[in-house]
């Protein structure tokens, strides 16, 4: 099966501006996760959804593939499948462009279950929250699952809420990677945005309300997000400390 990334890259981010083009270790954000995909063995085409003219040219600097798409879409997913019509893939691979830490690795952890279950339309990542995190940080996204691995619910609130300190139940964060059937992806796309969707402000929560799962894979990576500016130098700190 024919598998493609694509990465939007929004100039606009209300928390961080001009996100994409942020250097971190000489290089523009967006330059890392694009390196980072395109040395996953299982993605075949990297392409940047790109709103703005200076991240495309950015993009094209570094030798990337570009592609310029409508500034009016709500979601990144809206963005990528914007791109997804007009290439030809099986299976697209939307790759946050603030994951610049996020090994080709993992985004194989991702695909691997659409490549091995054709009853699968939509997987994720999930990693085990640390110790020093802060489950009430609405910056860590939590995600709960069935004992099949589908998704119950994504929250910015701690969930699941932990009563008993020696429970058996373990507290997971999101990673913001999604993997489609490309037929989906488009299907996806064009459904109505939800209320929880609306208020968590997660787009995975339009799948679930409107009755489709979602695979969460487990990973035993922890990439760090790049929300806001300050996260710029510990990226660059996690970046230099890695072999």
């Amino acid at each position: 099966m024919n598998v493609a990334a694509v990465i939007p890259a929004r100039m606009g981010s209300t928390r961080f501006p001009g996100k994409p083009l942020a250097l971190i270790c000489g290089k523009p954000m967006i330059q890392h996760v694009y390196e980072h995909a395109s040395a996953c063995p299982l993605i075949g085409r990297v392409v940047v959804a790109a709103d703005d003219l200076q991240v495309s040219r950015a993009v094209q600097s570094f030798g990337g593939e570009v592609c310029m798409t409508s500034p009016l879409h709500q979601t990144g997913t809206d963005r990528v499948a914007e791109v997804a019509r007009g290439i030809n893939a099986d299976i697209v691979v939307n790759i946050q462009g603030d994951e610049p830490l996020l090994p080709p690795d993992a985004m194989a952890e991702a695909v691997r279950p659409l490549l091995d279950d054709s009853c699968l339309c939509m997987t994720t990542l999930k990693t085990q929250l640390r110790p020093d995190d802060d489950p009430a940080d609405p910056n860590i996204v939590k995600v709960v699952t069935d004992r099949r691995g589908k998704a119950l619910y994504f929250s910015r609130s701690p969930l699941p809420f932990i009563r008993h300190a020696d429970g058996p139940a373990r507290l997971y964060r999101h990673i913001g990677l999604y993997a489609f059937k490309r037929g989906f992806l488009l299907e996806y796309s064009a459904l109505q945005q939800t209320p929880l969707e609306i208020a968590e402000s997660l787009e995975q929560l339009r799948a679930l309300e409107h009755g489709h799962a979602i695979y969460v894979a487990e990973t035993r990576y922890y990439p760090l997000s790049v929300d806001v500016p300050g996260d710029i130098a510990r990226a660059e700190a996690a970046m230099r400390s890695t072999p």
